[in-house]
């Protein structure tokens, strides 16, 4: 659990109610937007555009965890 909290900070901050929990989930959201914009414009590069698109698969993947990490520690499933 320890290495989750460290891998994942902002999923386990204290979330007092649910106007919180979606803060942190617009939270997740606007940084895989954000990274899959520049993912995006720089994924046409000749030689790296494959290596760019990898790591935006990654990108998006940690928003997905991060807000499941989020929504699970709301309801006090993980402890």
């Amino acid at each position: 659990m320890d290495m989750l909290k460290r891998i994942f900070p902002f999923s386990f901050l204290e979330k007092k109610d649910v106007v919180t929990l979606v803060v942190y989930i617009l939270l997740h959201l606007a940084v895989g937007v954000v990274a899959g914009v520049l993912i995006g414009l720089l994924s046409h590069l000749p030689l790296v555009g494959w290596l760019i698109a990898l790591v935006g698969s990654l990108v998006d993947l940690y928003v997905l965890v991060g807000i499941v990490l989020s929504v699970l520690d709301f309801m006090n499933v993980l402890k």
